[in-house]
C-alpha cells in the first residue's frame, strides 16, 4: 500500500473537488491509502456526498489553513496546525509516502524544504511538472522554486529530470536541453553560458544542447532545463495559449450550420487530441530532491487533476525516484564532480 496525504483545503475548489479526486483515485488503484488533512468537519460533509472506501481513505483533523496571500515563511512558522504543514510532517516521519496539494505555492516549497528536507547532496529541490507536446509529455525544471540559479543547480536539475523521465515516464535515455534563445553554444544570458560546458560534460546526461522556445511543443527534448524565472513564464504561456485555442476552436466550430455539422463528424478525434493538451491530465509538479515526495498541483485543480497527482505518487514510490536521486549524486562526487564544480 502507498499511502499518500493530501491537503483537503489547499486551492480554489476545496474541499470539494479535493474530496472527489481522492475518491476517484482510489477508486482507480487497490494499492493506494489517503489520508485527508484539514478541517474534520468540512472534509466530512463532502465525503458523505458520494460512496468511497472507507478502509482507505481517513480524514486527519487539521484546525487551519495557510491562505495563498499570506508570507509563506512566517505561515508555515505559525501555523502549526495547518493542512500542509500537518502533512509535510506525515511525510517527514514516514506516515505518510507522500504529499499533494494545491494551496499556497510559497507555503508547500518552504514546508518542502524546512519540514521533509532535502536529500544530502540536493542544493535546490526544483517544481517539475509534466507538459504535454506533440510527440507525448516533457519535464519542465525548474518552473517555479527557484528565481536565483546557478550552473550546478541547473546540472542537478538536469540529473533529477532524466531519473523522473526514465523511471516514471519510461523513457530511455531522455533527451536533456536547455532553454536558450538559439541554438548556437555562445548564445545566451551568464547563467545558460556557465550550464552548457557543464552539461555537456556529464556523461550521465543525455545532452543535446539549446532548446529555443517554440521547439518545446514539438517536443525536440524529454527534460528541459531552466531556471525558475523562464521556466514559469513558459508553463503559463503555454496554458493560456492551449486555453485561448481550445476556447476559439469551440467557438469557430459553432459559427454556421456547416461548422456545426462538420463538428459533429470531427469531435471524438477532436476530443482525444484537446485531452492530450489538457494539462490537468498530466497531474501536479513533484518537487524533486527531498527526503519524501511533495507534489504541487495548480491553485484551480479540479478532481481530475486531483486524482492524477496522486496516482502519480505511486509511480514514484514504486521506482524509489529518491534513492535513485541519492545514487546519482553519490556516483557524480565520487567521479571527482563536486556541487560547484560539475
Amino acid at each position: 500500500m502507498i499511502r499518500v496525504a493530501v491537503d483537503a483545503m489547499g486551492g480554489d475548489n476545496a474541499p470539494g473537488q479535493i474530496v472527489a479526486g481522492a475518491v476517484d483515485a482510489v477508486a482507480q488503484r487497490t494499492d493506494l491509502e489517503i489520508l485527508l488533512v484539514g478541517q474534520e468537519a468540512a472534509v466530512n460533509a463532502e465525503l458523505q456526498k458520494q460512496p468511497y472506501d472507507k478502509a482507505r481513505i481517513r480524514v486527519l483533523n487539521a484546525t487551519e489553513v495557510i491562505e495563498t496571500e499570506e508570507p509563506p515563511v512566517n505561515a508555515v512558522r505559525r501555523k502549526k496546525d495547518s493542512s500542509i504543514v500537518v502533512g509535510m510532517n506525515l511525510v517527514k516521519h514516514g506516515e505518510a509516502d507522500a504529499f499533494v496539494s494545491a494551496g499556497s505555492s510559497g507555503a508547500v516549497l518552504v514546508g518542502g524544504q524546512v519540514i521533509v528536507g532535502r536529500i544530502k547532496g540536493v542544493e535546490r529541490p526544483p517544481l517539475a511538472p509534466l507538459i504535454p507536446t506533440e510527440k507525448g509529455v516533457s519535464l519542465l525544471i525548474d518552473c517555479g522554486a527557484n528565481v536565483d540559479a546557478r550552473p550546478s543547480h541547473l546540472v542537478q536539475f538536469a540529473r533529477m529530470g532524466s531519473i523522473y523521465m526514465e523511471n516514471v515516464i519510461g523513457i530511455s535515455r531522455p533527451r536533456v536541453a536547455i532553454v536558450n534563445i538559439g541554438a548556437e553554444e555562445e548564445k545566451g544570458n551568464a547563467l545558460v553560458k556557465e550550464t552548457f560546458p557543464l552539461l555537456k560534460a556529464c556523461k550521465d546526461i543525455n545532452f543535446i544542447g539549446s532548446i529555443e522556445a517554440r521547439e518545446i511543443p514539438h517536443g525536440y527534448a524529454d527534460v528541459i532545463v531552466c531556471e525558475a524565472f523562464v521556466g514559469n513564464v513558459i508553463l503559463k504561456l503555454y496554458e493560456g495559449v492551449g486555453a485561448t485555442l481550445i476556447s476559439m476552436v469551440k467557438k469557430g466550430m459553432m459559427t454556421s450550420l456547416r461548422s456545426k455539422i462538420g463538428a459533429l463528424l470531427v469531435k471524438p478525434a477532436l476530443k482525444s487530441t484537446l485531452k492530450r493538451f489538457d494539462a490537468s491530465e498530466y497531474g501536479g509538479a513533484p518537487l524533486l530532491g527531498l527526503n519524501g515526495l511533495v507534489v504541487k498541483a495548480h491553485g484551480n485543480s479540479t478532481a481530475t487533476e486531483i486524482s492524477h497527482s496522486i496516482i502519480q505518487c505511486v509511480s514514484f514510490k514504486e521506482q524509489d525516484i529518491n534513492g535513485k536521486i541519492k545514487d546519482s549524486l553519490t556516483a557524480a562526487r565520487e567521479a571527482g564532480e563536486s556541487d560547484g564544480q560539475i
